[in-house]
Order: C-alpha cells, then structure tokens, then sequence
C-alpha cells in the first residue's frame, strides 16, 4: 500500500485528489496539508510512502518547501502536481529533490502513474515538459532573465509577483525584511526590471502566474 499525503492550499483539490486516489488499488491517503507549515509538522509525526506537492500554498512553498522536506525526511518521495506548466519552474523543483513532477490538467491515470513510479524509487516528469527540461538542462538559456536567478531570488521574485508584501515574504522564509529587500534589489538587477510593475508584468507574460 502506497502512503499518500497530500498538500494543496485548496480544499476542493484536495477532495477531487482524494477522490481520484480512493479508486485506485493499493494507493491510500493517510492525510492532508493546506500550507506549508502544516507539511512537516505532519512529517514529523508520522513520514508517508510519498507527498503530492502543490508548489504555491501559504508558509514556506516552491523550491524552498521541497529542500525542507528532503532535510527532514529525505527517504519520502516528492511528486509536485501543479498548475504551472513551465520547464524553468519545474527543472529548479527536480533539483531541488523531488522526484516528478506533473501538471493538473493531466487525466487520473497519468496522477495514478506518477504516483506509483515515483513511489517505486524512480522519476516522473510530465511529458509535455520534458523537452523542455532536456534542453533547459544542457543550455543557458540568456534570453530567459529569470533563469540567472538562484533558487533563493527565484522564490522571492515569484512570491512579489504575486501579491506579497515584503515583510510577509521574510516572515515566511524566516528572514529579516532587509534580508528579503537585498535580494530583491539584486534579482531586479539581474533581470534588468525597473518597478514592480514591470516584475508581474514579466512574470505574467512568461506564464508563471498561471
């Protein structure tokens, strides 16, 4: 019997995700995340066979989550399901240590799949993303700006984009606001952008805010 936790800031997901694994031999869900600080205080208690990752929850997320599962229980098995469909989000979460990776517009069976071949030791990428990835990972790609950011910028800059305020960002990473200003300054340099309108504007237009 395959272990499941799945994390999902949505409780309809969630409910849909549960419904999906409920019909599937020898898959179980053994419990439920809403953000990210509820993800290891449950893997402190009692580690599953593999969590379901959504990247954009509330508390530590994205690249920043994964690394801090992989710290504390680095035996359990990622699989990120996610609405984004971009090779740059999804090569920095495999790096990052999680073992597939999936988008939710995908049919039950491909979840059903994923699941079993990443809890089987193995890796998973969505196959509409895994060109992508290939050439992501033997190219640098110069022309795409938020490709120089470290993983670090690479959260700060995702989380800006979407709303968030520069003391909720550092509350959640831990950081001091000065902490989390400097690397926003830095990562605006990087990529050459100007005002945070610029910031969404790009984000949006690279499709990372879907």
């Amino acid at each position: 019997m395959i272990r499941v936790l799945i994390a999902d800031d949505h409780a309809l997901v969630r409910r849909g995700l549960q419904q999906v694994l409920h019909q599937a031999p020898g898959v179980s869900v053994v419990g439920e995340a809403s953000d990210g600080w509820k993800v290891l205080e449950m893997l402190r208690a009692d580690a599953p066979d593999l969590i379901m990752l959504d990247l954009s929850m509330p508390g530590p997320n994205g690249v920043d989550l994964v690394k801090r599962i992989k710290s504390l229980v680095p035996q359990v098995p990622i699989l990120v399901v996610s609405m984004h469909a971009e090779g740059q989000i999804a090569s920095r979460i495999i790096k990052a240590g999680a073992s597939g990776y999936l988008t939710k517009d995908n049919e039950p069976e491909t979840l059903i799949a994923a699941i079993r071949q990443v809890a089987s030791g193995k890796h998973f990428i969505d196959p509409r993303l895994a060109t992508e990835l290939v050439f992501s990972s033997s190219l640098v790609n110069s022309a795409v700006p938020h490709s120089l950011l470290s993983d670090r910028e690479f959260g700060i800059f995702m989380a800006i984009a979407r709303g968030r305020s520069i003391n909720d960002i550092a509350l959640e990473l831990h950081l001091s606001a000065k902490t989390v200003s400097t690397h926003k300054a830095r990562l605006m340099q990087k990529m050459g952008i100007q005002n945070i309108s610029e910031l969404v504007l790009y984000a949006s237009e690279q499709g990372l805010l879907v």
